[in-house]
């Protein structure tokens, strides 16, 4: 079981951090059930650890999942892109079945 980040997604979350911890950057990842897929990703900074989560450390940066998440997201990837004036977090999540045309939301 694991998250992993790119090298574009490190380098925004650590640029851009303004919560890092005594312990370093904590990035929470996770799922809501929303949009016209079912699930769409929530990512933030966070220091609390819940009893239910998983953690999981890539290039410094401490992933932390919840247990429910984790069972549809584990495998992702995490990235990072910038087109013009759009930018984003991307997520290649190997257990998708479907996706929203907008990217927003996506069915497993």
């Amino acid at each position: 079981m694991a998250i992993s980040l790119t090298n574009a997604a490190v380098d925004r979350i650590k640029n851009y951090s303004s919560q890092v911890s005594e312990n370093g950057i904590n990035l929470r990842i996770g799922v809501k059930k929303t949009g016209c897929n079912g699930y769409a990703y929530v990512i933030n900074y966070s220091d609390k650890i819940e009893d239910d989560d998983e953690i999981f450390i890539d290039h410094d940066i401490k992933i932390i999942v919840d247990k429910k998440s984790l069972a549809l997201i584990d495998g992702t990837e995490v990235d990072f892109y910038k087109e013009g004036l759009n930018e984003a977090f991307r997520f290649r999540n190997p257990k998708i079945t479907g996706e929203c045309g907008c990217g927003e939301s996506f069915s497993i």
